[in-house]
């Protein structure tokens, strides 16, 4: 069982990648989003409501995956790297998968600003994130979060020997997805 994590700013390309990721592998993909369009049909992201059922959706099917005879998930993630809570998060994600033997895999992306909001239009994204149709609220958002929070991460930070760090800004997903397959033996 393997859990990869993508993680990086929004719009950087996380999603991309682990759809390149999952047609050269058999990790299923579980985008960030799946879980946020879901409930987003009844509560914002954004409000209590939501946020609990989207971190209860996530745990849950983090737990049958774990268990499951899957070769394992590839899952993305926007990770306040200045929160403690969301580093809380990501070791309760990765315990779930180490006490069922499973490894982890942490794949951090990066790319510059201008080409993020670039991407922050693309048709893919769009079709598999409705919540991000408005453009004009989706880019304030990422600029505004980018502002507010890092979202990449310092150097030496990450010491684990199961990490990466990209800078996709000129990468394809392609690339990066066999860079993965490669650094991990996926």
């Amino acid at each position: 069982m393997k859990l990869v994590i993508i993680f990086g700013p929004q719009a950087v390309g996380k999603m991309t990648v682990g759809q390149e990721l999952e047609r050269k592998t058999k990790l299923k993909l579980f985008h960030n989003h799946m879980t946020i369009e879901l409930v987003s049909n009844f509560f914002s992201y954004e409000s209590k409501s939501g946020k609990r059922l989207v971190g209860l959706f996530r745990e849950e099917i983090f737990k049958e995956v774990a268990a499951s005879d899957l070769d394992g998930l590839i899952f993305t993630y926007v990770w306040g790297l200045d929160i403690p809570a969301k580093w809380d998060y990501i070791k309760k994600v990765t315990t779930i998968f180490e006490e069922k033997g499973g490894y982890v895999y942490l794949v951090e992306l990066e790319a510059d600003v201008e080409v993020r909001l670039e991407r922050n239009k693309t048709e893919n994204r769009l079709l598999h994130k409705p919540t991000k149709k408005n453009l004009e609220q989706s880019e304030r958002d990422l600029l505004k979060t980018m502002e507010n929070h890092r979202l990449n991460s310092l150097p030496g930070e990450f010491e684990e020997k199961n990490y990466m760090k990209i800078n996709n800004t000129i990468l394809t997903p392609k690339t990066v997805a066999q860079m993965i397959i490669e650094r991990f033996e996926i």
